[in-house]
Parts: structure tokens; sequence; C-alpha cells
């Protein structure tokens, strides 16, 4: 069997969103493999309300840093 590559995600932006990116990318990977494969991944996830409060403040470089930091 060949080893995946490990895919790094950045979830959305609520845990929502998240789960269902999460949820697709494993279907499309059982649906092409088969069996019981799901993808090798990491998946960063934020705290909505910190995102919130950033968007609501007008502090886009405060939130620009949040995504620096994730990817």
């Amino acid at each position: 069997m060949v080893e995946q590559a490990l895919i790094g995600l950045i979830g959305g932006m609520s845990w929502e969103s998240s789960a269902q990116y999460y949820r697709l990318i494993n279907e499309g990977v059982r649906d092409r493999v088969g069996g019981v494969a799901s993808a090798r991944s990491l998946m960063w996830s934020f705290d909505f309300a910190k995102i919130e409060a950033l968007q609501h403040g007008g502090d886009w470089d405060a939130l620009a840093g949040e995504l620096v930091v994730a990817a």
C-alpha cells in the first residue's frame, strides 16, 4: 500500500464548516481508495469568537496575523 501524503487544512471560520470540509475530504478518499481508507490530515481550526471580535473591531492586521500563524 502506498502511503498517502499528509495534507494540512486551515479549517473554516466555524467548527461546523470545518467538520464539513473534513467529512467531504474523507468521503472523497474513501470513494477513490475504497474500504475504510481516510485522509492523512492535520487541521487548524479557529475559535470563531476571536475571529468575530477582530472583524467587528476592524483589526484586519491582527486577523491576517491569525491566518499567517495557521498557515
